[in-house]
């Protein structure tokens, strides 16, 4: 993994992954009349017979896409967060979930970063929303590269999805052109064995630079990236608590829920250690230009250290009392 230098939105990204990967997978596309914004309408423009905008209303359309998916299409359905995890829950539960029909809801515009938008649109519950339902896989890419490659996986892996996008530009991570994706399993970024920093999403280039940061200060911490938050790959989590003795968990969600929360259950199951959850605090957004917003909801780099310092200081509470 290394930055390349270059920013690009994970919601751009998957906008140009649905044309290519159009050419050679038969799956149609639905929007909820915001095609410009989640970047289908580059789907729409290549191929008009499959594209159907459904107005505003995502319950009907995730009731369209069932109906086309128990009918033998394959299905992606796109709006922003807010609307396709909160407006559709019931239809994607029941109509799709239930039935584990093969739908992919891509969801774009999640987290502080929508910013003017403002705590209308900054969805923040999503992943805790869609974790929760049975039978759906929960990924969150981090980048533009990793957001293409699950979108692949998904339209190659049979049942219901739910994939989050982000409006605002982030850094190209992934530079190597034999990147892999591997659904269900987490990315060794960097090695340590002082802490772990687990992060999802955008908080992965927050998650190395904090690392950079501490190992100027002599503190070596292990990068892991989560991409697939449901199934979260246990094994991964288990081996850095019982090698590390701490994590922190950075994402840009509330803290209740997402992959704080997941991580949480793991290690609290199979290895007891020091948690410290990063993210929005219970709290809702507010309209802004997304560095202030970052700044003013502590999702930097700095903050992300003084989190690892945190955990490193109840490590050493612990081992004393052992």
């Amino acid at each position: 993994m290394l930055n390349t230098g270059k920013n690009v939105a994970t919601r751009e990204a998957y906008g140009k992954a649905l044309v290519e990967l159009g050419a050679d997978h038969d799956f149609v596309v639905l929007d909820a009349d915001l095609s410009e914004a989640t970047k289908t309408c580059y789907f729409a423009k290549a191929y008009p017979d499959r594209f159907f905008d459904c107005g505003i209303a995502e319950g009907n359309m995730i009731g369209i896409a069932a109906g086309l998916a128990a009918a033998g299409k394959t299905v992606v359905a796109s709006s922003f967060a807010m609307f396709a995890a909160g407006r559709a829950f019931e239809q994607i539960r029941n109509s799709v979930a239930y039935p584990h029909l093969n739908v992919k809801i891509c969801a774009t515009h999640a987290g502080i970063t929508v910013g003017e938008d403002g705590a209308t649109h900054q969805c923040l519950e999503d992943l805790a929303i869609m974790r929760a339902i049975p039978g759906v896989t929960v990924l969150n890419p981090c980048d533009a590269t990793e957001a293409a490659a699950a979108l692949k996986v998904s339209l190659e892996t049979d049942g219901p999805f739910y994939i989050r996008f982000g409006r605002y530009a982030v850094p190209v991570l992934h530079s190597n052109p034999d990147y892999e994706f591997h659904l269900g399993k987490g990315e060794l970024v960097a090695t340590g064995d002082d802490a772990t920093i687990i992060a999802t999403g955008m908080m992965v280039g927050t998650a190395i630079e904090a690392a950079m940061i501490l190992a100027a200060r002599g503190i070596r911490v292990r990068v892991i990236n989560i991409h697939t938050i449901k199934p979260l790959d246990c094994s991964i989590v288990r081996k850095a608590a019982a090698e590390t003795g701490a994590i922190v968990t950075a994402e840009e969600h509330n803290v209740i829920g997402g992959l704080g929360s997941a991580v949480a259950e793991c290690v609290a199951e199979y290895c007891p250690v020091p948690v410290i959850r990063m993210g929005v605090n219970d709290c809702f957004g507010r309209s802004g230009k997304v560095p202030p917003l970052l700044e003013a909801y502590e999702l930097t780099a700095d903050a992300l250290v003084n989190k690892v310092v945190a955990a490193l200081q109840l490590k050493e509470k612990m081992a004393k009392k052992d």
